[in-house]
């Protein structure tokens, strides 16, 4: 008969052992909020390719259902269900998730939006003063630190998508050939300064400007709305998108996103330029958008904020 002392010794190693092998087994387990886009796509193939178990709970008529052939698990749960979406993560033994995708915020200002969505308890409690007392504002800002609270609650860590995947964050310099203008240099520092200002607000994150004259702001539209009014207005074409972070970016959530669809509106457009920050901006489908640039001659070039300031005048 073993020794006692040596008895409970392996059986505590037995069960470090397990518990070890259960928290690698979670830390292999990735939650996924899927809106629309092609962006939950990327992430969940990279997060796959990875070896992750993706569970992906994706907002109807937003989320692409091809997610459902690239996930472990994949279910549709509505845009005010955050009762039911934490005990799903909690089920399958999700500690970590991520968020991607665009989702429509326009929506939340359509007639009966709350009675569409049927909103659960947890939710309808987290979110009353903001849609039903309208005690609390609904920018972006404000909702999204509601949801980071509601998932720590449940012990899920909202985690940033570019964590699994930074090589999608754009590097600085000029990515295509057509080379920059003088006048669209100024553009772009003009465009910057508005754009960051829209930011700090927590209005948007995109602006169309030519000679130094605001064309377009990005509200809750989104990008492709304001360029395409961009071009309604300024019918000569040849104007400048720039799109930043805000200044307070929180990188888990509507990260500055660029792909061809962006490219196609501004050629319907007629815009020329197209200027984003570097190492906070995604670009999807790399060798595609700059090949799609070049096609068209659009400019496109990723700047650091520190290269705009020492690029204006000394008051």
């Amino acid at each position: 008969m073993a020794p006692i002392g040596r008895s409970h010794v392996t059986a505590s190693n037995d069960l470090s052992n397990g518990a070890a092998a259960l928290d690698d087994e979670r830390v292999g387990r990735v939650g996924l909020f899927a809106g629309w886009g092609r962006y939950p796509v990327v992430i969940a193939e990279t997060l796959r390719e990875q070896g992750c178990e993706v569970y992906c709970l994706g907002v109807p008529n937003h989320a692409d259902p091809r997610l459902a052939e690239i996930c472990t698990d994949f279910r549709w749960c509505g845009m005010a269900k955050f009762g039911w979406a934490s005990r799903y993560m909690r089920r399958h033994g999700v500690e970590r998730a991520t968020m991607a995708g665009k989702i429509f915020k326009h929506l939340l200002f359509q007639p009966f939006f709350i009675l569409r969505q049927m909103p659960d308890f947890k939710t309808s409690r987290a979110f009353i003063h903001h849609f039903l007392t309208r005690r609390k504002d609904c920018k972006d800002d404000t909702l999204l630190g509601v949801v980071v609270e509601l998932f720590a609650s449940e012990g899920i860590h909202l985690c940033p998508a570019t964590d699994f995947a930074p090589e999608l964050l754009v590097k600085e310099g000029m990515l295509t050939r057509r080379p920059i203008t003088p006048p669209e240099h100024l553009d772009i520092e003009f465009g910057w300064q508005v754009a960051k200002q829209m930011g700090k607000l927590d209005i948007g994150q995109s602006v169309a400007v030519k000679n130094q004259t605001v064309l377009a702001v990005e509200a809750v539209e989104g990008t492709d709305r304001c360029i395409q009014r961009a071009g309604e207005l300024c019918r000569s074409g040849g104007f400048t998108v720039v799109k930043v972070a805000k200044p307070q970016q929180d990188m888990r959530f509507d990260v500055p996103t660029v792909g061809v669809q962006t490219l196609e509106t501004m050629v319907g457009a007629g815009a020329r330029v197209l200027a984003v920050e570097a190492e906070r901006t995604i670009i999807l489908d790399h060798p595609e958008v700059i090949d799609f640039a070049n096609r068209h001659k659009l400019s496109i070039i990723a700047v650091h904020p520190v290269q705009v300031e020492s690029a204006r005048p000394a008051a």
